[in-house]
Protein backbone atom coordinates (compact mmCIF):
# COMPACT_ATOMS: atom_id res chain seq x y z
CA UNK A 1 0.00 0.00 0.00
CA UNK A 2 2.94 2.35 0.86
CA UNK A 3 4.66 2.05 -2.83
CA UNK A 4 1.24 2.83 -4.19
CA UNK A 5 0.79 6.16 -2.46
CA UNK A 6 4.37 7.11 -1.92
CA UNK A 7 4.70 8.32 -5.60
CA UNK A 8 1.67 10.54 -5.59
CA UNK A 9 3.23 12.13 -2.03
CA UNK A 10 6.39 12.63 -4.02
CA UNK A 11 5.15 13.83 -7.08
CA UNK A 12 2.92 16.17 -4.83
CA UNK A 13 5.69 17.21 -2.59
CA UNK A 14 8.01 18.03 -5.00
CA UNK A 15 5.21 20.02 -6.67
CA UNK A 16 5.04 22.04 -4.05
CA UNK A 17 8.47 22.64 -3.31
CA UNK A 18 9.45 23.22 -7.09
CA UNK A 19 6.80 25.87 -7.84
CA UNK A 20 7.63 28.08 -4.31
CA UNK A 21 11.21 28.06 -5.90
CA UNK A 22 9.96 28.82 -9.39
CA UNK A 23 8.11 31.92 -7.73
CA UNK A 24 10.94 32.75 -5.72
CA UNK A 25 13.70 33.14 -8.10
CA UNK A 26 14.92 36.38 -8.66
CA UNK A 27 13.79 38.34 -11.14
CA UNK A 28 16.99 39.60 -11.74
CA UNK A 29 17.98 36.28 -12.38
CA UNK A 30 18.94 34.94 -16.40
CA UNK A 31 16.27 32.24 -16.58
CA UNK A 32 18.77 29.75 -17.70
CA UNK A 33 21.43 30.53 -15.32
CA UNK A 34 19.07 29.12 -13.05
CA UNK A 35 17.99 26.24 -15.52
CA UNK A 36 21.80 25.77 -15.75
CA UNK A 37 21.98 25.44 -12.15
CA UNK A 38 19.11 23.50 -11.64
CA UNK A 39 19.75 20.88 -14.05
CA UNK A 40 23.38 20.77 -12.81
CA UNK A 41 21.99 19.77 -9.35
CA UNK A 42 19.48 17.22 -10.66
CA UNK A 43 22.17 15.80 -12.68
CA UNK A 44 24.64 15.45 -9.64
CA UNK A 45 21.96 14.45 -6.94
CA UNK A 46 20.71 11.57 -10.17
CA UNK A 47 24.29 10.37 -10.07
CA UNK A 48 24.64 9.48 -6.26
CA UNK A 49 21.37 8.17 -6.71
CA UNK A 50 21.74 5.84 -9.35
CA UNK A 51 23.93 3.05 -7.06
CA UNK A 52 20.77 2.78 -4.85
CA UNK A 53 18.29 1.74 -7.81
CA UNK A 54 19.70 -2.15 -7.97
CA UNK A 55 19.68 -3.49 -11.25
CA UNK A 56 21.43 -6.29 -13.24
CA UNK A 57 23.35 -4.37 -15.57
CA UNK A 58 26.01 -1.51 -15.09
CA UNK A 59 25.66 1.59 -15.27
CA UNK A 60 26.81 2.24 -18.95
CA UNK A 61 24.89 -0.86 -19.85
CA UNK A 62 22.27 0.72 -17.96
CA UNK A 63 21.90 3.49 -20.82
CA UNK A 64 21.94 0.89 -23.92
CA UNK A 65 17.97 0.85 -23.19
CA UNK A 66 17.58 4.17 -23.24
CA UNK A 67 15.86 5.92 -26.92
CA UNK A 68 14.53 8.98 -28.12
CA UNK A 69 12.55 9.69 -25.30
CA UNK A 70 14.55 10.83 -22.65
CA UNK A 71 16.28 13.68 -25.13
CA UNK A 72 12.34 14.25 -26.04
CA UNK A 73 11.80 14.71 -21.77
CA UNK A 74 14.64 16.45 -21.32
CA UNK A 75 13.87 18.95 -24.11
CA UNK A 76 9.92 18.88 -22.08
CA UNK A 77 11.16 19.51 -18.70
CA UNK A 78 13.35 22.70 -20.01
CA UNK A 79 10.07 24.16 -21.14
CA UNK A 80 8.49 23.20 -18.76
CA UNK A 81 10.43 24.55 -16.27
CA UNK A 82 11.30 27.89 -18.31
CA UNK A 83 7.48 28.39 -19.01
CA UNK A 84 6.72 28.33 -15.08
CA UNK A 85 9.77 30.70 -13.99
CA UNK A 86 8.57 33.23 -17.36
CA UNK A 87 4.60 32.97 -16.32
CA UNK A 88 5.61 33.91 -12.34
CA UNK A 89 8.26 36.63 -13.72
CA UNK A 90 4.71 38.13 -15.36
CA UNK A 91 2.41 37.75 -12.69
CA UNK A 92 0.54 35.04 -12.58
CA UNK A 93 0.12 33.99 -9.00
CA UNK A 94 1.64 30.75 -7.54
CA UNK A 95 -1.93 29.57 -6.75
CA UNK A 96 -3.25 30.80 -9.87
CA UNK A 97 -0.98 29.87 -12.37
CA UNK A 98 -0.06 25.81 -11.68
CA UNK A 99 -3.92 25.35 -10.75
CA UNK A 100 -4.87 26.92 -14.70
CA UNK A 101 -1.22 24.81 -16.21
CA UNK A 102 -2.45 21.55 -14.96
CA UNK A 103 -6.26 21.55 -15.66
CA UNK A 104 -5.46 22.68 -19.20
CA UNK A 105 -2.78 19.87 -18.96
CA UNK A 106 -5.18 17.23 -17.86
CA UNK A 107 -7.86 18.01 -20.40
CA UNK A 108 -5.53 18.00 -23.41
CA UNK A 109 -3.92 14.06 -22.33
CA UNK A 110 -7.72 13.26 -22.34
CA UNK A 111 -7.67 12.22 -25.93
CA UNK A 112 -4.22 11.35 -25.73
CA UNK A 113 -4.82 8.55 -23.00
CA UNK A 114 -7.83 7.49 -24.88
CA UNK A 115 -6.19 7.28 -28.61
CA UNK A 116 -2.79 6.20 -28.08
CA UNK A 117 -3.23 4.17 -24.41
CA UNK A 118 -6.55 2.70 -24.80
CA UNK A 119 -7.54 4.32 -21.59
CA UNK A 120 -11.25 4.24 -21.11
CA UNK A 121 -13.49 7.61 -20.11
CA UNK A 122 -16.56 7.25 -18.39
CA UNK A 123 -19.29 9.58 -18.01
CA UNK A 124 -18.41 10.58 -14.89
CA UNK A 125 -15.25 11.89 -16.30
CA UNK A 126 -16.91 14.02 -18.60
CA UNK A 127 -18.69 15.31 -15.64
CA UNK A 128 -15.45 16.09 -13.98
CA UNK A 129 -14.07 17.64 -17.65
CA UNK A 130 -16.82 20.28 -17.63
CA UNK A 131 -16.83 21.13 -13.69
CA UNK A 132 -12.78 22.09 -14.61
CA UNK A 133 -13.48 24.42 -17.41
CA UNK A 134 -15.84 26.19 -15.52
CA UNK A 135 -13.22 26.49 -13.02
CA UNK A 136 -11.34 27.84 -15.12
CA UNK A 137 -13.24 30.54 -16.40
CA UNK A 138 -14.22 31.34 -12.65
CA UNK A 139 -11.02 31.29 -11.69
CA UNK A 140 -9.65 33.67 -14.14
CA UNK A 141 -12.46 36.24 -14.00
Amino acid sequence: MFMYFFPIFLIVTSNVIYNVCQKSTPQSANPFSALLVTYLTAAVLTLIAFPFYKTDKSFYQSFSDLNWTSYALGAAIMGLELGYLLAYRVGWNISVGSLVANIILAIMLIPIGILFYKEGFAVNQIIGVVFCLVGLILINK
